[in-house]
């Protein structure tokens, strides 16, 4: 590369620990990206944001799967001078539902009562990951949640229930985007990242990926990192034109 590329910031999803980005960040680390994983930290989308403010690069590309993709674009929101890049993985611009805030409340009293973070994961697998997924990636999906713990669950159930309506600042978005989602991801699904795609435009570009579930950093480590890889090429080009 002939000019440095910008920082490059990796969001989690909720109950996801730095493995979920590990063998990615790997990658994009060996293509000459300077990466950093950073919690989900705060009691709410806007406290989240701000946290991540002060411990950030004055300006950094950024991307996020899942409740990290909706902390993403609410940063980009809040404070889009500082954002050279955008990247949505498996993710969602719709505020939550009546049915989302009732399952979120009774994971919080199921937590409150004892239930683990890696028990609530053992019922989201189905959602999670590709039904033809390697026991391997099923287990480490489960150590994700040991490694969150349930403390953290519970703020990020939190926090969840706090998001908004991004559609209508996603089409504002200037600076170079990458959409990727998984084709079986059952969470939010293609339908949903095509949205994003298209209220974005110009600057979008997405990247569904075959055979894959909601976890693609960890199913598809190779073709999610060639995508942000192309994304960051992008980043780079309009910071160093």
């Amino acid at each position: 590369m002939s000019s440095p590329p910008p920082p490059l910031v990796l969001l989690p999803g909720m109950n996801c620990s730095p493995l979920l980005w590990g063998a990615v960040q790997s990658q994009l680390a060996k293509q000459g990206y300077a990466v950093t994983q950073v919690p989900l930290d705060g009691p709410d989308l806007v406290s989240c944001v701000e946290l991540l403010l002060d411990r950030l690069p004055p300006r950094f590309a950024i991307a996020g799967l899942s409740l990290g993709g909706i902390v993403a674009m609410a940063l980009h929101r809040m404070a889009p001078e500082r954002v050279l890049g955008l990247g949505l993985v498996a993710t969602s611009p719709l505020p939550p539902t009546p049915a989302q805030h009732e399952s979120w409340s009774r994971t919080l009293r199921e937590l409150a009562e004892g239930m683990t973070a890696r028990e609530v994961q053992v019922t989201l697998l189905p959602s999670l990951l590709h039904p033809d997924a390697l026991p391997a990636l099923r287990e480490a999906t489960l150590d994700m949640a040991d490694q969150v713990g349930d403390g953290a669950l519970a703020d990020q159930l939190r926090l969840q229930s706090t998001r908004v309506d991004e559609r209508v600042t996603l089409p504002s978005v200037s600076v170079p985007t990458a959409v990727v989602v998984g084709d079986s991801d059952l969470l939010c699904p293609v339908e949903r990242q095509k949205l994003i795609h298209e209220l974005v435009g110009e600057p979008s570009e997405l990247t569904v990926l075959p055979a894959t579930g909601h976890l693609s950093p960890l199913e598809r480590p190779d073709e999610v990192a060639g995508a942000l890889g192309r994304w960051m090429q992008r980043v780079t080009a309009a910071v160093h034109p």
